[in-house]
């Protein structure tokens, strides 16, 4: 696996690079020394993870994980921080992290993650399991942000996997009126594309539209 270490602490990048160096199923790529750079060399260098810590300068690593998800949605980010507070470990998943540990993590466990993660599996040290087993659970975000009549009746036949023209032909309203509906209920429901969408409308019982 390619990896992409990022943390603002020279030493802790050496470290890390010398004994994942020892590992002959990973190749470290790069490192950086902040987030920019971070999400810099992840377009760059396209590695398989990258190794984030969560507080560094010009920008931190919840914001270069949120950019860096945006552009390569299949890039796996494991946060390596030193923070266990709910408040850290939230933000980090929300921004697309699939993995949370901590620097005190040995060597050893740190390796397993990484393979983990390349496995398709989460991986979190049991103090941030602990931590979002605490929390409370927020509402949806359709809950938040309620859609209006009209963007409901669209999306109820985005599920049926309507393209833009048919939706419009069966709502008797132009194209340009769905495409607007569309980006709103993007927005609101914090879903990227149409399927994300229709995804989240079976999930939270919104296939059908009830006048």
């Amino acid at each position: 696996m390619r990896v992409l270490i990022a943390d603002d602490h020279h030493v802790v990048r050496r470290g890390l690079l010398f004994f994942l160096k020892t590992q002959k199923d990973i190749e470290v790529v790069g490192e950086a020394a902040n987030g920019i750079e971070a999400v810099e060399m992840a377009g760059e260098l396209q590695p398989d993870i990258v190794l984030m810590d969560l507080v560094m300068p010009e920008m931190d690593g919840i914001q270069a994980t949120r950019k860096i998800k945006e552009s390569y949605p299949d890039m796996i980010v494991l946060m390596l921080t030193s923070f266990s507070d709910r408040d850290h470990i939230l933000p980090a998943i929300e921004a697309g992290a699939a993995g949370y540990q901590l620097k005190d993590i040995e060597p050893d466990e740190l390796v397993e993650s990484l393979r983990s993660l390349m496995r398709g599996e989460n991986t979190l040290h049991p103090k941030a399991s602990s931590e979002l087993a605490k929390a409370p659970e927020d509402p949806p975000p359709h809950v938040l942000h309620p859609l209006t009549p009209r963007e409901a009746e669209v999306l109820a036949e985005l599920t049926k996997g309507k393209s833009n023209r048919e939706v419009a032909s069966a709502l008797f309203v132009t194209e340009k009126t769905v495409k607007t509906h569309i980006s709103n209920i993007f927005i609101k429901l914090e879903v990227q594309d149409r399927t994300q969408a229709a995804l989240y409308a079976v999930k939270h019982g919104l296939t059908e539209y009830a006048n």
